[in-house]
């Protein structure tokens, strides 16, 4: 709503006063600037009404950072977590996936500028396992190569000589929210052999089981409703078995919270 208000705004024919540009000095902000340059902007990516209390207080205590960080809700569905030290503040921008409910939080950070509408959440990292590859093929150089085709590669874990099991690979990719997930992939050498390989991912938050796009279900699908409305078959080609099943390990702190973490 507030999106459309604006561009409606701004096809009007302003007067001459609503045209006067209102400068406003470094030193009249100075407090906030500073303020503003220790926080992250974030939202759930999410359909469903939550209770947004719930969500803060739950969020600060998995953190740890009960009395370290301020969380201001500045929109709709739209968060500022000020931080009280850098170390904290990018101990969270990169300790992802968080979720709170099996919603995922989706968290950018801050820019001068930045207002309400002018930004977009465009992925949200999530762990991705690779099952069944050749055992020839089971490094984190074809993990990486495997994950740059799901989105961006935050983080390949490396084999563990000590580690006797090595069921799958294991990378931490930035997956593009406008997209349906990736369900298998072929691997191939030199030889031409192509290999189905499964993709499994850990702490998989809400997504369709039709069209396998990220925070919405069937009820809220419109790719859904419209084949169910032509009287055809929607048959649903995703569900709960991409959902994968252990992990990496989390801190006793963050299995209480209930929100998701994996540890580096």
């Amino acid at each position: 709503m507030a999106e459309e208000i604006s561009k409606v705004l701004e096809k009007m024919n302003l007067t001459s006063e609503e045209e006067e540009t209102i400068a406003i000095s470094d030193e009249r902000r100075k407090e906030e600037l500073e303020s503003c340059a220790l926080s992250l902007i974030g939202k759930f990516l999410t359909c469903k009404p939550f209770n947004k209390k719930a969500a803060q207080i739950t969020l600060k205590k998995a953190w740890g950072l009960e009395e370290k960080v301020q969380i201001f809700e500045v929109g709709s569905n739209l968060f500022q977590f000020k931080f009280k030290e850098e170390f904290d503040l990018n101990r969270v921008f990169t300790g992802g996936p968080w979720s709170f409910d099996n919603q995922a939080l989706l968290l950018t950070k801050w820019e001068v500028g930045m207002t309400a509408t002018n930004f977009r959440f465009e992925s949200v990292p999530l762990w991705v396992q690779i099952w069944g590859a050749p055992f020839d093929m089971r490094t984190p150089k074809v993990a990486e190569e495997n994950g740059k085709r799901l989105g961006k590669v935050l983080e390949v874990e490396e084999r563990r000589y000590n580690n006797s099991q090595k069921f799958f690979m294991h990378v931490k990719v930035d997956i593009p929210v406008a997209k349906a997930i990736r369900r298998r992939a072929f691997l191939a050498g030199s030889d031409g052999l192509r290999h189905w390989v499964d993709l499994k991912y850990e702490r998989l938050p809400l997504f369709c089981h039709f069209c396998g796009i990220l925070g919405h279900d069937l009820r809220h699908c419109a790719q859904y409703f419209s084949q169910k409305k032509d009287g055809k078959v929607a048959d649903c080609g995703y569900g709960e078995w991409l959902k994968a099943v252990g992990g990496r390990a989390r801190s006793p702190l963050k299995r209480e919270a209930g929100v998701g973490m994996k540890e580096t």
